[in-house]
C-alpha cells in the first residue's frame, strides 16, 4: 500500500525504507502511548481491506485519526465503520476531548468519511503541511 500510487495523499508513494518507517511508527505508537494503527479485516473472510489507526507523537502537531483503504474496497463502509470504532475507542481509553484527521485537499473520498464521520473542518489547527485540511472529532457528551 505505502509504496503504491495509492498512498499519494499520505506522502506516498514511499520506498521501501520510507514505509518500514511508517510500518515501525504504528508498533512504535501503541509501545509508548498506547494507541496506534490497526488492520481492518473482514470477519467473513479474513481478508484485510485496510487500516486505522490513532497517530500520534513527535511526527504529529496532535493526535490523529487516520485511515487507509486497499484499492477495490471503497464504497462499501468499511472505513467509515471501523474509524467510527477506533474514535469512539480511542476518545474514552485515551481521555481526549478531540482528535483531528489531517487530508490532502484533492482527497475528496477520505474528506467525505471525515464528514460522516461528524467531523467538522478546524482552519486554526496546527499542521505540518499548510496545504492540508483538518477535521476534527469532538467527544460526544
Amino acid at each position: 500500500m505505502m509504496l503504491s500510487p495509492r498512498s499519494q495523499f499520505m506522502g506516498g508513494p514511499f520506498d521501501e525504507r520510507g514505509a518500514w518507517g511508517m510500518f515501525c511508527h504504528d508498533i512504535a505508537c501503541w509501545a509508548l502511548y498506547g494507541h496506534g494503527g490497526l488492520m481492518v479485516d473482514l470477519p467473513a473472510t479474513g481478508e484485510t481491506v485496510g487500516q486505522v489507526g490513532v497517530n500520534g507523537g513527535p511526527l504529529f502537531p496532535e493526535k490523529e485519526l487516520g485511515w487507509l483503504l486497499y484499492d477495490g474496497f471503497e464504497g462499501r463502509g468499511y472505513i467509515t465503520e471501523a474509524a467510527a470504532a477506533m474514535r469512539d475507542w480511542a476518545l474514552e481509553a485515551l481521555g481526549a476531548e478531540s482528535f483531528v484527521s489531517y487530508m490532502d485537499p484533492r482527497n475528496s473520498r477520505s474528506i467525505a468519511v471525515a464528514q460522516r464521520l461528524g467531523a467538522v473542518r478546524d482552519d486554526a489547527a496546527p499542521r505540518q503541511d499548510p496545504e492540508d485540511l483538518v477535521y476534527r472529532h469532538l467527544r460526544l457528551r
